[in-house]
């Protein structure tokens, strides 16, 4: 792993937070064109960071981050205020967000291993009847 891949996995959480706060206040905010927005934000970042880096890695880090904060945010605070309101629209951002980030986390590599490259020229490949 180089400090070049590291930086940008620090990156990815740290933008996955700044998602995971901005979808909290959105999401309650303009229901229900907010929360689509929020779940829009968190998939095109976890799908972004997975593409960019190339790894799955890069959709865990910003998955992370955003986990982070929103479980930050749901904490209740001794004077008994939170941030989530306590409608449908707060559990589909939970539960949404978290799929959202384990589908794009757990997609396969679309790029074909450097082992299983076209076979050269004048040999058969594996596929048979062909």
């Amino acid at each position: 792993m180089t400090l070049v891949r590291l930086c940008a996995y620090a990156g990815l959480a740290v933008v996955g937070a700044a998602t995971g706060v901005a979808g909290a206040l959105v999401q309650g905010a303009w229901f229900p064109g907010g929360l689509l927005l929020a779940l829009l934000a968190i998939t095109s970042l976890t799908y972004g960071g997975a593409k960019a880096v190339g790894t799955r890695v890069g959709a865990a880090a910003p998955a992370g981050g955003w986990l982070v904060a929103v479980l930050l945010l749901t904490a209740t605070r001794p004077e008994g205020d939170f941030l989530f309101s306590a409608g449908v629209g707060s559990y589909v951002f939970l539960l949404g967000g978290m799929m959202a980030a384990v589908m794009c986390a757990t997609l396969p590599q679309l790029s074909p291993p450097a082992d299983r490259k076209a076979p050269p020229a004048g040999r058969p490949g594996a596929r048979l009847g062909k």
